[in-house]
């Protein structure tokens, strides 16, 4: 995947709320090409946890476009694009730099990878699970990748293994 053609740049246009699948497909039937971040979720749902692909960026996607031959103001009329950012009369460009980071943190369907370097001491945030959203400190990783964290639950220092991938650093 190439970050940057000639003439390229990165923006960002906001979708409408829920939208972010119509959007995308939308712009992508048209030719521009999109790139959406996305990361688990797991929320407590009627008593059950459920993991859910969501936006990393809620309401945003990154569409490249050649401003050389315009195009944009096809953007903005896309079915499930509210707008692209701007701040004028004309969108405001991303920064290439932002892009292409966040697109090496992700894989090919734009799903955020976890961080490759967790070491002892670090703290984290739980990503899975009933735990979701605590956050601990990382005592020890096992040679198998499973970490064990110590965290503060019901006042009391408790050690949890977990998976290295649903952990997120804080």
């Amino acid at each position: 995947m190439t970050y940057h053609d000639r003439g390229t740049t990165w923006f960002l246009a906001q979708f409408k709320p829920n939208s972010h699948n119509i959007a995308e497909r939308n712009l992508t039937r048209q030719g521009f090409r999109t790139f959406l971040p996305m990361r688990e979720e797991t929320k407590r749902a009627r008593g059950k946890f459920i993991t859910q692909m969501r936006p990393l960026f809620p309401g945003y996607l990154f569409v490249a476009l050649d401003m050389l031959q315009g195009g944009w103001r096809a953007v903005n009329s896309t079915y499930g694009i509210t707008r692209l950012v701007s701040l004028g009369k004309e969108p405001t460009p991303v920064p290439l730099d932002l892009v292409s980071q966040l697109m090496l943190r992700c894989d090919r369907e734009g799903k955020l990878l976890p961080p490759k370097l967790l070491k002892r001491g670090d703290e984290v945030m739980l990503t899975k699970g009933p735990l979701t959203d605590f956050v601990a400190t990382i005592e020890r990783i096992a040679p198998d990748r499973r970490v064990y964290v110590l965290m503060e639950l019901m006042g009391a220092q408790t050690r949890v293994a977990v998976s290295a991938e649903h952990l997120r650093a804080v």
